[in-house]
């Protein structure tokens, strides 16, 4: 397996809290996402020190994170709650990712480098090799491959917003599996990307991962409606 780890752009660590911070997060961003911890259920401190064996320090820095990333809401400056993730929380950030990216997108085009052009290659090369077949290995490539285009944009506050929303859909999406057309859509879009970004041609790439970018938030509340309705059935 690869060994690559996505980092954030520049000037932004998501994961800037000690070790036993950051496994306190990961845990108790899993129990959101597969909704083990309730939308707007109260998140105490001391319950949470004592269910994960670790000290309360370690949890505060874990809920600051899951705070900034938009899985947590403080209430009243004191206490905090899980954030609600439906379907209309969903659909409000992938568009703001529709508006953001083709920005993003068109600057790196005019002044992409040939070396950014072959590490796109080589990551796309990665990609199709795994062919969805590590979803978590896709995950961490996918996010390798927009970050590169990224991680260098004047617009840090864009940057960071950009950042947060796609690890929010990110972890939300590993419920879920990419359907067959969905598989070969993103391989598509890449391909697609690289070429234009090769020739130079911004503004199509602006389009089309407004385009890509519709597709991934489209396809996520897809398979939210399919596994509500399977629950409701």
């Amino acid at each position: 397996m690869n060994a690559f780890k996505a980092r954030p752009p520049v000037g932004i660590d998501p994961t800037g809290v000690s070790e036993e911070g950051a496994v306190v997060y990961e845990r108790i961003r899993d129990d959101i996402i597969s909704g083990r911890l309730q939308a707007n259920e109260r998140l105490v401190v001391a319950e949470l020190s004592e269910r994960h064996k670790a000290p309360a320090n370690a949890v505060r820095e874990a809920l600051q994170l899951l705070r900034s990333q938009g899985f947590v809401l403080l209430v009243h400056n004191k206490s905090a709650r899980v954030r609600p993730i439906d379907q209309d929380f969903v659909r409000d950030v992938y568009e703001i990712g529709v508006l953001i990216e083709p920005s993003m997108v068109r600057w790196f085009v005019d002044m992409a480098t040939p070396a950014d052009i072959e590490a796109l290659e080589d990551i796309q090369r990665q990609i199709e090799e795994n062919n969805f077949a590590d979803p978590i290995l896709h995950s961490e490539l996918d996010t390798q491959f927009h970050t590169l285009m990224y991680d260098r944009h004047y617009n840090h506050l864009a940057a960071e917003l950009w950042w947060k929303h796609r690890e929010l859909l990110r972890a939300l999406a590993r419920r879920y599996s990419y359907t067959l057309s969905r598989r070969a859509q993103v391989i598509r879009d890449h391909r697609e990307l690289l070429r234009l970004v090769k020739e130079g041609d911004a503004e199509s790439a602006a389009t089309l991962i407004a385009a890509h970018v519709d597709g991934a938030g489209r396809h996520v509340l897809e398979q939210m409606r399919a596994a509500s309705s399977a629950r409701a059935g």
